[in-house]
């Protein structure tokens, strides 16, 4: 405790410098709606999103210190507060939300309005950092020694190291415009495939990648370990499991193929994809399940001992200070806020919660958020089994719902918008965790910080419904193009609650697989989504990941080169993921009103252009890292 009084910020509480100011809020918005969107989009194709909080920070430095010539570290800390929002509600509303479209395509319901949507992100989003607020003193200031919060002390590291800003926004910016310009030529001229790929007809496998800068940089931001997992069990689903199904039942109809269609037919048709997108996405759901449970389960004690321990805390932790660095929302707000957004919940046509799915979200969420707050603080934010919460969770509501007599597709949907308000609740509050750990580092002011939480949640929330609509406008989820995995996944779970009508044999085949793995201590949830996505798709996140191993294992630099030299590589491929991500709704926005700007009849660079590309992909991730710092 010591430790902690005698902690001194960078800038001390008796100093006052700028921090929500108009500009800090413009780029925290804006920032906030680009990496939400992007994120979207990302995570819509992959079944993953990555965080924006230290490319925000970046591009904040880039933009005050050498545009604007105004030295604040605090307003450039606002704006990655505001701006990382935007990606936390965007990961807890994609992972749920699109199984209502999808219901709406199968003719069950109608689709969900984008005021439905809105209200569900704004909900989730703002108890998530209401939730959270009551437990700063406790977890950010008091357990200071105990909870590094990894992410929000990094990205205190990058804006205190402020002087290198301007070079380090250049490199995000070099990321977004470069993978810009790869995205455009592959989707939208479609001068060369987006899938490079090699079918065995003999033997009924197939290989190959798919030439994107988000998907190389997802790889290197992961690093090799998590891609090997992706691409093992992309490996298995491919070019073992689906040469086994071929080999064994050539002459069989299974279901869920259509009634009379045997599996050489589906692979005639179809090829290797025919035989994944019919039978083998189910073994892999049950397995990323399987995963998101066991992850919980073995979370358990920690989540009790967490939660205990965050009750306890609060107990008389709450600040009788009156210093600036001590300032949080006034707990009327709070308590007013929260019982607000349970009303609008509860009491509002356009979101199909009953009294007793808000119930369960106060109850639910508030654990949840308590539990993801801390455990951000102990084992980062990629650990943070958000999955396995948002799977239990549906578990629970759908049970609940199904019980109370409320059941079929109006169960289903209420079971959904409960899953999405309590996923964007943990979401958000682990975000605003990393935020206020690092406003506390630099000697922010954590009443600003939590409303400027709130603007990003804001305006994040008013502007996802519209990246959602256009989405599913431009290719509609579950296809090529946006698979939505986690919310495929997240329907399969309701639907087969609900109705029993899964392929329960497949599901079951996961199920074990992931035992199996979890006994070898391999991890399940990374090889899982591997096995449930296109291994077009994986190749290339293992590329990546390849390209990360090398650079981390040469010989004969020292570990400081290597650490500076691998971040500048990370910012570079945020870069690549954002620019991606937005050309990626700019092409929506094209297919939605008919604009075509396919030249493959003229110009076809073929499977040879995909490998250029790919390489010149590889060769501008390594002149804007290792050889940057080698001409530095």
């Amino acid at each position: 405790m010591n430790e902690n009084r005698e902690f001194k910020p960078y800038i001390p509480a008796e100093k006052v410098t700028p921090e929500l100011t108009v500009t800090s809020v413009i780029m925290g918005c804006i920032l906030a709606v680009i990496f939400g969107a992007a994120n979207a989009y990302l995570g819509l194709r992959v079944g993953m999103t990555v965080s924006a909080s230290i490319p925000a920070a970046v591009i904040s430095m880039g933009v005050i210190r050498v545009l604007l010539r105004r030295n604040s570290i605090l307003e450039s800390n606002m704006v990655q507060t505001i701006g990382s929002a935007g990606e936390s509600l965007a990961a807890g509303a994609i992972f749920t939300m699109p199984a209502l479209f999808l219901w709406a395509e199968e003719g069950l319901s109608d689709k969900p309005g984008i005021v439905e949507i809105t209200l569900i992100a704004l909900c989730g989003g703002i108890l998530g950092v209401l939730f959270m607020v009551p437990l700063r003193n406790a977890l950010i200031v008091k357990e200071h020694a105990t909870l590094l919060y990894p992410e929000g002390t990094a990205c205190a590291d990058v804006l205190l190291a402020g002087e290198e800003g301007g070079a380090n926004a250049s490199t995000v910016f070099s990321g977004m415009g470069l993978a810009a310009i790869f995205k455009f030529v592959v989707d939208g001229l479609k001068l060369l495939p987006a899938d490079v790929a090699a079918a065995f007809k003999s033997f009924k496998g197939e290989i190959g990648m798919e030439v994107y800068p988000a998907l190389l940089g997802v790889g290197y931001i992961v690093g090799p370990k998590i891609a090997s997992y992706m691409f093992v069990g992309s490996l298995m689903g491919w070019m073992v499991i689906i040469p086994m199904i071929c080999l064994f039942g050539p002459d069989t109809w299974m279901y869920p193929a259509a009634e009379g269609t045997t599996i050489a037919q589906l692979y005639a048709n179809g090829g290797a994809a025919a035989i994944w997108s019919t039978y083998v996405k189910y073994i892999g759901a049950g397995a990323i399940a399987t995963g998101g449970i066991i992850s919980l389960i073995k979370s358990l004690p920690l989540i009790v001992t967490t939660f205990r321990d965050s009750m306890k805390s609060m107990k008389g932790s709450k600040s009788t200070s009156t210093a600036r660095t001590a300032q949080d929302l006034p707990m009327q707000f709070i308590l007013l806020g929260v019982f607000a957004m349970v009303f609008i919940i509860w009491i509002v046509p356009a979101i199909p919660v009953t009294l007793l799915g808000a119930f369960i979200i106060v109850i639910f969420g508030f654990f949840f958020a308590t539990v993801s707050s801390r455990m951000v603080g102990l084992v980062g934010s990629s650990n943070n089994p958000v999955s396995g919460m948002a799977i239990a969770t549906l578990l629970i509501a759908t049970f609940a719902i199904k019980s109370s007599g409320k059941t079929g597709i109006d169960g289903m949907t209420a079971a959904i918008a409960v899953g999405s308000v309590i996923c964007i609740i943990a979401a958000i509050a682990g975000d605003t965790s990393q935020d206020l750990k690092t406003g506390y580092l630099l000697g922010a002011t954590p009443k600003k910080q939590q409303m400027g939480e709130m603007l990003g949640v804001v305006v994040s929330g008013l502007a996802i419904g519209g990246v959602l609509y256009l989405l599913n406008a431009a290719w509609g989820y579950g296809t090529a193009e946006i698979p939505a995995p986690q919310a495929q996944l997240m329907k399969m779970i309701v639907e087969g609650i609900m109705g029993g009508n899964l392929p329960w044999g497949l599901v079951f085949i996961g199920v074990f697989l992931a035992i199996c793995l979890e006994i070898l201590r391999i991890p399940v949830m990374p090889f899982a989504i591997g096995l449930y996505l296109p291994i077009y798709l994986n190749a290339t996140i293992m590329i990546g990941g390849v390209v990360r191993g090398l650079l981390d294992r040469r010989k004969g630099v020292d570990e400081k080169t290597k650490t500076a030299q691998s971040t500048d590589g990370t910012l570079y491929c945020a870069g690549m993921i954002a620019g991606e991500g937005l050309v990626g709704i700019l092409l929506a926005v094209f297919a939605v009103f008919g604009i075509s700007l396919d030249m493959s009849g003229i110009v076809n660079f073929g499977n040879i252009g995909g490998v250029v590309l790919m390489i010149i992909m590889i060769l501008s991730l390594l002149k804007f890292s290792i050889w940057r710092k080698k001409k530095a």
